[in-house]
This record gives C-alpha cells, structure tokens and sequence, in this order.
C-alpha cells in the first residue's frame, strides 16, 4: 500500500460563531441529551449478576473444604470446582460492583453499563 508522505496538512479555520468575544466556547442545548435509559435500572441483570456471585462464593468454598480435607471428594474435584467457581464469581463480582457503584452515585458509573437481559 502506497504512503502519502508528502501531504502537506493546514490547520482548520475557526469558526468565529462558536465563541463569544471574550473567547468562551459557546454552549449549544442540542448537544446536552441525557436519554432514559441511563436512570433505568435493570432488575434482571442485577438479580443475575448476585446469582453468579453467591453461585461462585459457593463452589469457592466447597472447594476449600474439598481440598482441605473437611469434606470427602479428590483433589481434582477441588480443583475443578475452583475453577468453575472463579468462573462464575468473577463476572457475578464484576456486575454487581458496577451496580453498587451506580447506585451510590459515584462518578463513571450508570446503571446503563450493565448489560439488560
């Protein structure tokens, strides 16, 4: 593929309607959409996303108490519970974080980063 490696670039002009006269950048109200779908809350996800984390924190603990001997099973049934735990745990962990967090209020979070079901 041929490179353009004498293109000579100029600057844009500026546009002289979008400042005041004292050179504040004009607000323009088209611009300032905020839709509905950001203060929705989505009821499903959420009830999933804690389904995974409790699904998760449970296989992580049986297979703590597998793997330490509290409970009867091999060592290669811990290990596969561990995985499946981590597994579900992470995402479950994830989601409800997000959840927490647009519920407080905290800068960065909406409830509209949670995937709705």
């Amino acid at each position: 593929m041929a490179s353009r490696r004498n293109v000579q670039y100029s600057p844009l002009s500026v546009d002289d309607d979008d400042y005041y006269a004292d050179g504040n950048k004009r607000h323009d109200p088209r611009f300032d959409y905020t839709p509905r779908s950001f203060d929705k809350i989505p009821w499903k996800s959420i009830a999933l996303a804690l389904f995974l984390l409790f699904l998760g924190l449970l296989l992580l603990f049986l297979s703590f108490f597998i793997y330490t001997g509290h409970m009867g099973g091999d060592h290669s049934q811990a290990l596969g519970l561990l995985f499946l735990g981590f597994l579900t745990f992470l995402p479950g962990f994830y989601e409800t974080r997000i959840a927490y967090y647009s519920w407080r209020g905290a800068n960065g979070y909406r409830f509209a980063s949670i995937p709705s079901y």
